[in-house]
């Protein structure tokens, strides 16, 4: 069998026994029925009956349950105006009557009921099963109703495998908008989906991002918590509490007394309560009488100003309500209709025989024994709930009006098949009383909702609306001065787990949620991007930021410029080095025969000098922006050009020890030293060692400009990578070897001959030398900024004065001032002079 014949088998097993159990003929009050060309099912809780334990199958007999439902009752009235309006319309369904059947679901039992009886033929008690289903034709064409999802949803699965069209005015469960499971479900009013957009906007917009959530059982507000949860989860509030309210509960039971002290421990200070009226009745009287207050509480659409819930005793005292709610409409003549059938003679009304299973539920005592002075009061709620029923009927006519081609001016009157009509109603566009109906794919009409506000400063209850929604903007609209919050300082109440972090503070999360944390401070290079406040990000390389900071700054490029102070002065003294040593180098030419300059060397001098030149022609590297030629350059110049000034030191030092003591002693080492040009064979020797040394350092370990971070978190220092290089030191390490050679042989001549004897001017110029690098190796292990090349130059500077003034200043000395000892007979005398010392020693 297949699985459309399994349905209506079990429909049809499903009304039998309903029958079965059924009083058969029961009247019914004719308010309950209107005959006409088309018929219109409406299903409507006049009544209120509460669950109970049944043995057998049986339906509820609504008007014995003595709980009348006058919010159900303008629904019924709302329909019944609505028809009789299009009755009597020109314009709307010309020369086509339509007729109704209603029915009171004040139950589970009684909502199966009226649904069945719906898909029945009239008169009969059975669903008439026909072989193709397109061809399935019950007397109602379309069903206005049920008000709650839990009916709503029974309903909408019996009625979709015929594709029935259901019209709610009042179930706004998400669970109804899956088009597979019930594609005949249309409604007017918003789906919970837009409600639940709404309530995290107005969470955000008071900045509360630690609730609590308490919803009723059932579909309406299981799914609902379901999707809020899912909601404010994803923009970032968090939720400490949340529970359900079961159909069991009864007010101060010792369930509703453990979900109220779990409510007081979670210390939230908004709770938002997403239930139907008659579980958030039971709620706030447990509220009530838990005496739990200063509290700001979210309302859903179905309690937010439903009398229902403002006249629990004692409710004024809660805190502050807001809401979301249907916008207030007027069905303009429903209040006098209502009126008019108070004052109508309606008859005698027959009811139910005591004792018989009746359960038709077409039927409706009070109604009947209403006065003038004694009717339910049509408050704004009742009101906008009655407009959306109102607006049912007329996007059913709409439909029924397309179908039967009305536009002409005259309808034909042809069977109705439920889903032609279905089709034409999910197509209606028209204005009703300046609303626009139309419904979307899932059914859903486009509406918004108002947030409201009780205000208990009257008397009485009443709310004011502070602001509305729009169902084409994610934005709310609310003007808080409406808003009387509870406290005596009248401020928005705060709900947070933990206070905002100061400028700057990074969130450690304690605990389970991310709401609640500690404020730890962002560290010097970090920096806290409001996006994210759970973590300091560090800067960019480029970039700095002090403690506790909220942005990165760009760091400042800095290096020995030309023009700084320091540089003028460097670059003075090194140009005037250079300009000595020229002018050194032309004193000497011109004196070249003369004992002084023969004595210092002769032309070995101009080659000395040369290199000291080299060597101060290296120190214009330091300044400026480093770049590669200058890195290249400015150690290398150095280390080479004083090496070869070393090495000719050495070997001249050398040279007048050894003529002086201990040619005698080695005459054949002597002779073969001169013969063999030993001086200058050292230095090539020497100063090619020291070349190797600078080309190997220069091709392995290349200097290259680069940018330090490390140590100013504030700069970016440029300046070469030489002073960190096995190169450099090795080439530095050389020169030091030559230092400490040339102070040896200086030292070993102190008592040469007085025009001879250079110990102490060499000494001082390599002491010199050698404090200057030591002090430059001391600065750069402990700064490392941008006159750090500064101190290099001046060690180098220090290097290649010492050397030039502790060597050649006396012997320019002596051939600018002293000329009387620039001559032969003076150096004679003093070779002299000398002998005769160590003849006496």
């Amino acid at each position: 069998m297949s699985l459309w014949g399994v349905r209506l088998v079990g429909l049809q097993l499903s009304l039998s026994c309903c029958w079965a159990f059924s009083c058969h003929n029961t009247p019914s009050s004719p308010d309950f029925s209107l005959p006409g060309d088309y018929l219109l099912a409406g299903m409507f809780p006049l009544h209120s009956a509460l669950p109970e334990a049944r043995g057998r199958p049986m339906v509820t007999f609504c008007d014995r349950s003595n709980s009348f439902n006058g919010h159900g009752y303008h629904l019924f009235q709302a329909m019944r105006f609505s028809i009789e309006e299009i009755n009597n319309s020109t314009a709307l369904l010309p020369n086509v009557t339509l007729g109704y059947e209603l029915y009171d679901v004040c139950s589970d039992s009684a909502n199966m009921y009226a649904t069945l009886s719906i898909l029945s033929t009239l008169g009969r008690h059975y669903v008439e099963i026909q072989g193709d289903p397109a061809h399935f034709s019950p007397a109602m064409v379309a069903v206005i109703g049920p008000d709650i999802t839990k009916h709503a949803l029974t309903t909408a699965a019996l009625l979709s495998p015929f594709l029935v069209p259901l019209v709610s005015y009042g179930a706004s469960s998400m669970v109804l908008n899956a088009r597979r499971l019930y594609p005949s479900f249309l409604r007017t009013i918003s789906s919970d989906k837009h409600q639940v957009d709404i309530l995290v906007l107005l969470l955000q917009r008071f900045g509360w991002v630690w609730i609590s959530i308490v919803g009723g059982e059932g579909d309406y507000g299981e799914v609902g918590i379901q999707e809020l949860e899912y909601q404010v989860t994803r923009q970032g509030i968090c939720i400490a509490f949340r529970d359900i309210v079961p159909f069991s509960a009864r007010p101060g039971d010792e369930r509703m007394q453990s979900m109220i002290r779990c409510l007081v421990q979670a210390r939230t200070t908004v709770v938002v309560v997403y239930s139907g009226r008659q579980l958030a009745r039971v709620f706030f009287e447990s509220v009530v009488l838990a005496k739990l207050t200063a509290k700001v509480w979210i309302a859903t659409e179905d309690w937010a100003i439903s009398s229902h819930i403002n006249s629990v005793p004692g409710i004024q005292g809660i805190g502050t309500v807001l809401g979301v709610a249907i916008p207030h409409r007027h069905v303009p003549g429903l209040k006098e209709f209502e009126e008019a059938y108070v004052q109508a003679d309606k008859g005698v009304l027959r009811p139910c025989p005591q004792g018989s299973w009746c359960n038709s539920n077409q039927l409706c005592t009070e109604c009947w024994a209403f006065t003038a002075q004694a009717m339910p009061t049509l408050a704004e709620f009742s009101m906008s709930s009655a407009y959306n029923a109102y607006q049912a009927v007329y996007a059913v006519a709409h439909g029924l009006h397309q179908l039967l081609g009305c536009s002409s001016g005259a309808c034909s009157r042809g069977r109705v098949y439920p889903w032609q009509l279905l089709e034409q109603i999910r197509k209606v566009k028209f204005l009703l009383h300046k609303d626009a109906v139309t419904f979307n794919d899932d059914g859903n009409t486009l509406s918004n909702y108002d947030i409201i506000a009780w205000d208990w400063s009257g008397p009485n209850w009443n709310f004011r609306v502070i602001g509305s929604s729009s169902p084409f903007s994610v934005l709310l609209d609310i003007n808080t001065t409406k808003i009387r919050w509870h406290g005596n300082d009248n401020q928005v109440p705060t709900s947070v787990c933990s206070k905002d972090c100061p400028e700057g503070h990074q969130r450690v999360i304690t605990g389970f949620h991310h709401c609640c944390f500690e404020c730890v401070p962002c560290e010097a290079g970090t920096f806290l991007n409001r996006s994210d406040p759970y973590r300091c990000r560090p800067c960019g390389k480029e970039e700095w930021a002090p403690e506790r900071s909220q942005t990165c700054f760009p760091r400042t490029v800095v290096f020995l410029t030309w023009h700084e102070p320091v540089s003028l002065v460097l670059l003075a003294a090194n140009t005037l080095l250079l300009l000595l040593v020229a002018g050194t180098a032309g004193l000497f030419a011109w004196h070249l025969d003369t004992p002084v300059v023969r004595s210092a060397g002769g032309r070995l001098c101009f080659f000395m000098l040369g290199s000291l030149a080299g060597g101060t022609w290296g120190l214009y590297g330091f300044f400026g922006e480093p770049t590669l030629p200058t890195c290249l350059l400015r150690q290398g110049l150095f280390s080479l050009g004083f090496a070869i000034f070393l090495s000719c030191l050495t070997v001249r030092s050398f040279q007048l020890v050894f003529i002086f003591k201990f040619s005698a002693r080695l005459p054949t080492f002597f002779r073969a030293w001169v013969q063999n040009r030993g001086a200058g064979l050292f230095v090539m020797i020497s100063s090619t060692i020291q070349l190797l040394i600078c080309l190997i350092w220069l091709a392995v370990w290349t200097p290259l400009p680069t940018r330090e971070y490390k140590h100013f978190p504030q700069l970016v220092v440029l300046g070469c990578t030489e002073a960190n290089s096995l190169g450099f030191m090795l080439a530095v390490t050389y020169n030091g070897l030559l230092s400490i050679s040339a102070f040896a042989c200086s030292y070993l001549g102190k008592d040469l001959p007085e025009n001879y004897n250079e110990a102490k001017c060499v000494t001082f110029s390599l002491l010199l030398n050698f404090v200057s690098w030591i002090a430059f190796f001391t600065m750069a292990i402990v700064y490392q900024g941008k006159y750090l090349p500064a101190v290099n130059a001046l060690a180098m500077l220090s290097s290649l004065s010492g050397g030039f003034s502790g060597y050649f200043l006396p012997k320019c000395y002596v051939i600018l001032y002293r000329p009387d000892l620039n001559s032969t007979e003076h150096f004679q005398a003093s070779i002299q002079d000398y002998t005769r010392r160590c003849g006496s020693t």
